[in-house]
């Protein structure tokens, strides 16, 4: 099981840091990615970090702003959200997949779903 958390409303310009924290099952082998889905659009992708923390992906609106981070120790993942704009109100989920299942920026390749937070950033 994975539940992310840490989402709510800021104002453009602040910061949001969200966790996921996995339970039931330990996920340090996998990778992990955070996703979001904003109202009318498709699921895109924000950020994944390998197992080892050792490589970390970036979608080109995020780069710069947002930080993805692990702690296997807690089985928790982060993503520190920076100089946030209203384009990045979505809800954003975290995921975990087999390591080596191929690109890190494809939803397909994630096994395990949290279910979402909600990011709302106002203007």
């Amino acid at each position: 099981q994975l539940q992310a958390s840490g989402g709510g409303l800021v104002q453009a310009g602040g910061s949001l840091r969200l966790s996921c924290a996995a339970s039931g099952r330990t996920f340090s082998m996998h990778r992990m990615g955070w996703f979001r889905r904003a109202p009318g659009k498709e699921r895109e992708f924000v950020a994944a970090i390998s197992w080892s923390a050792g490589s970390t992906y970036y979608a080109d609106s995020v780069k710069g702003r947002f930080t993805i981070s692990r702690d296997n120790a807690k089985n928790t993942v982060y993503l520190q959200m920076n100089s946030l704009k209203p384009e990045d109100t979505a809800v954003y989920h975290c995921a975990a997949g087999p390591t080596g299942s191929g690109s890190y920026y494809q939803d397909g390749n994630y096994d395990y779903w949290g279910q979402g937070t909600l990011v709302t950033v106002s203007s």
